[in-house]
């Protein structure tokens, strides 16, 4: 299994891929970025295969984006 050419096991050994993808996907929420938006961004794509192959290791890009979500409200709200 690939995406854009990248086995898992290329993806997991690079990890700075992965963070590189998960802040990616901060920046376009911060940019108001909706849902629909977010599905079809390449980043999504790859944190969606990391989560499929290695759903221990890696949370979901829709928990993901969840979390950065109520991450940005708590801190808008204090």
């Amino acid at each position: 299994m690939s995406a854009s050419g990248l086995s898992i096991r290329e993806l997991e050994a690079k990890y700075p891929l992965y963070c590189k993808d998960l802040k990616m996907l901060i920046k376009l929420i911060r940019q108001g970025k909706t849902s629909s938006q977010l599905q079809r961004m390449f980043c999504w794509h790859r944190l969606q295969l990391l989560h499929r192959s290695l759903p221990k290791q890696y949370k979901s890009p829709e928990l993901l984006t969840l979390m950065i979500k109520t991450e940005f409200s708590t801190v808008n709200d204090a």
